[in-house]
This record gives structure tokens, sequence and C-alpha cells, in this order.
């Protein structure tokens, strides 16, 4: 009965979760009471608990975890400074005169905001309230329109740079040490973040292609579904070259100098994101949308959500050493490895693992929770890291996509208009998880998708 603790610890953590409390404090305090449980019926080693200051300090010190806030701060000043409204209206000068334009120019404006913020809430948001009334307008067809503002709104879990994959970077970097010093290894091989950036691109870019093309064919066999734009709504005179260098390229170059410095080992992820802070206010600046009022706003939302993210990651700290106290790493070791079909099995089993939480957790609380327990097991069978941290990120996406339970249809309920029915929002998304299921069928069978670009590197 005793060896079963530590399921019973993670089931109780997840219904604490679901029952609505904060997440940090929940991880805390079931925590704690199950370590004080544990100490007074004895089976719980108290110096697990006295490890946990040096570990949260260490998390206060990691220097990749600075560029947390910066990245938020870039994102949100991108966000806050109109930039995104600005590019949105640009590429619709560029597409949306033909058939399914706008749903593509919405698809490419999604993925550089999701790329510069990786917050699947605060981009859905955004490009719901920036979006969905144009759309409308135009004649899209509702469940096609909300289809596509969801599944854009996910694309910050795997396109970078953005928080989940340096958060998720930084995990699997040390889940790999990990296994490497549980094997005797001293001197062990490092994954960086910016290896998981180079391996996130090629499936990323699939990923916005298959979008766009599912568009383009909609819009080709059923032009009601997806009408061009008038040339009213386009504006006079609009003209396309002027709308792409003044909309899409200075964004693009800010994206090009902050991943380009990372993956050509120019700068650390860290002082990448701190070039991308500033470009962002400069944009703003060149843009006329810099001012006191707009960068208070964007410091005070920068400070919120890290905040969050830092408070988080002290609660999954101490959940981690409390559910490893109890000895739950061994118990989650043996049940994977006991698993007939070796890797194949084991990972299939954590990626659907993964899949349910994320329709009651958010990918920070997977990525801190779960990640470090069962990554270093499934790199000890022979799984190549930035694989499964790409498949990971990816498998949350789509988890975040899938009805009922997904983030991205809940947050786009709360700002669509009141007409557009839940089932409309639900219908349109079926088709992008689909694409999503099938890219990670791809990256399953074709592993050289995530791999090849960070070993040319």
């Amino acid at each position: 009965m005793v060896e079963l603790i530590p399921l019973l610890f993670f089931l109780v953590v997840c219904l604490v979760l679901m029952a609505g409390y904060p997440v940090a404090l929940s991880l805390t305090g079931v925590s704690l009471g199950f370590a004080a449980m544990g100490t007074l019926i004895g089976v719980f080693d108290t110096a697990y608990i006295l490890l946990i200051p040096n570990r949260i300090y260490g998390l206060l010190v990691n220097q990749n975890l600075f560029s947390v806030p910066l990245f938020v701060f870039m994102g949100t000043m991108l966000e806050r400074s109109r930039i995104a409204e600005d590019l949105l209206k640009n590429m619709a000068i560029v597409f949306g005169k033909f058939p399914g334009g706008l749903g593509i120019s919405v698809i490419i404006v999604g993925m550089l905001l999701a790329a510069s913020t990786g917050i699947v809430g605060a981009t859905v948001v955004t490009m719901g309230i920036l979006s969905l009334p144009t759309m409308m307008k135009v004649g899209y067809k509702p469940s096609l329109a909300c289809g596509t503002l969801c599944a854009t709104g996910t694309l910050g879990q795997i396109i970078p740079p953005s928080i989940c994959l340096v958060l998720l970077g930084e995990v699997i970097s040390n889940a790999y040490q990990q296994y490497q010093l549980n094997a005797g290894v001293f001197a062990p091989d490092f994954v960086s973040i910016g290896d998981l950036f180079a391996g996130a691109i090629i499936p990323g870019l699939l990923l916005v292609m298959a979008y766009a093309t599912y568009m383009f064919v909609i819009a080709m066999l059923k032009p009601s579904h997806a009408p061009p734009m008038a040339s009213d709504e386009l504006g006079e005179g609009a003209n396309v070259f002027a709308a792409l260098f003044k909309g899409l390229l200075p964004p693009v170059l800010l994206m090009v100098a902050v991943l380009g410095s990372i993956l050509m080992g120019i700068a650390t992820p860290t002082e990448a994101a701190s070039i991308g802070a500033v470009g962002a206010m400069i944009l703003a600046l060149i843009k006329r949308a810099l001012n006191v009022s707009v960068l208070h706003s964007v410091s005070i939302e920068t400070m919120r959500v890290t905040s969050m993210v830092y408070l988080i990651l002290v609660g999954a700290t101490i959940f981690s050493s409390v559910f490893r106290g109890f000895g739950g790493d061994e118990l989650i070791e043996e049940l994977l490895m006991s698993l007939p079909g070796g890797a194949v099995s084991a990972t299939l089993v954590v990626m659907l693992l993964i899949f349910f939480l994320g329709f009651i957790l958010d990918f920070i609380e997977i990525t801190f929770m779960v990640v470090p327990l069962v990554g270093p097991i499934l790199l000890a069978m022979g799984i190549d890291p930035i694989w499964l941290g790409v498949m990971i990120a990816v498998n949350l996406q789509t988890s975040f996509l899938t009805p009922p339970f997904g983030f991205s249809l809940f947050y786009l309920r709360s700002v669509a208009p009141a007409e557009i029915e839940t089932s409309e929002i639900y219908r349109g998304v079926v088709p992008f998880v689909i694409i999503q299921l099938a890219l990670l069928l791809l990256l399953a069978l074709q592993p050289g998708l995530a791999t090849w670009l960070p070993s040319v590197l």
C-alpha cells in the first residue's frame, strides 16, 4: 500500500487543480501536506525537504530562465503597441483579395505573434479580438474562422522562440544530464535550448504550411466559406509591396535576429531575448506607438506573467522533491520499463498522459511536473532528447486544441460574439486537430524532421 502513495499524491494534486485553486499554491500546499503525513507515519525521508531551498535557489539564478521576462516583454510590446494589428492589416492587403487570403493572413500573423509570446491564452485572445470581427464581416463560415484562430493561437507551443520551448529546453537538458549521470557518464553531453529551437523549426513550418494549405483548399472547394475581401475593405490604392515592406519585414527581421543569433551560437537565449525586447521597443518607437502608458502596461504584464511562471516553478520544484521522497520516480521507472514493447510503448503511454493532462494543466505545470519524472527514463531507453522535446511540444499543442476541454477553445469563447455557438468553435478545430495528429505521426515515423537541423548546426 505504501508504494501507491506517489500515485495517490499525484491524483490529489490533479483533483485540487481541477477544483480551480491556484496552481503554484496547490502544488506547494498538497506537497507539503503529504510530506508531513509521510513523516508522521514514517514513510517519507525529510532529507528531500532539506534539498528544496537549494533547488529553488538554482532556479532563481538560472541564466537561461532570465530569458523568460525578456521574451514576455517582447511579445507584450508587439501586442500592446498595435504592431500585431498593423501587421494583420498589411497581410490582409497582400493576401486578402484571394479566396481564403484573409485566413492565410491570420495564420501568418498568428505564427509571428505566437512565436514572440508562446502564451496560448494571450495569442488566442489577441487574435480573436483583432481578426474574428473582420473574418465574420467578410463572410467567413463561423466554424472555419474560429477553428483557424484557435489553431494559430497554439502555434506558440512549437514555433521558436517561445517561452514554452525555453522552459521545455531547460527541462529536457536537465533530464538528459540526469540520465547520463545515472548511467555513470561523468562527462555528459549537453542539449541546449538552441538545439530544441532548431529541432522545432521544420515541424513548426510544416504545421503552418499545412494550416495554410487547408485554408486554400477549403477556399477552392467551398468559396462561400472563405471569400476574398472586397476592394473597399482592403483600402483604396492599397500597395502590396508597401504593405509587405511596412507590415511583414520589421517583425520578421526581429524574429530572424533573435532566433538566428541563438542558432548561430552568437548569443545565448537570454542575450537574444534582450535583443528581441529592445527590438520590439524600437519597432514601437518607429511606428510612434511607444509612450509612457504603453511601457507601463507592458512592464506590469511582464511582471505578472514572470511572477506566475516563477511561482509555478517553485511549486513544481517542491512537488518533484516530495514525489521523489516517496519513491515516485522509481515507481514510474518500474511501470514504464515493465511495459511490453519497450521504448515505443513507454513513449506512447507518456504522450497519452501528457495529452490528457493538457486538458487540466497549462504547459508550465506539465513541463516542470511530468517531464523531469519521465524524461530521464525515456532517454535511458534510447530516445533522442531533441525529438522527445519536439514531440512533447506538438502533443501539448494538440491537447490545448482538442474539444471539449482544450484551453484554446475556452480562450476564444471568452472573446467571441454571443451569436457564435460553442459547437461552432468545436467543429471548427476538428480539421486542425487532425492536422496536428498527422504531424505527430509523421514525427514518430521520421524523427529526422526534428533531429536533422540541430545536427547540421
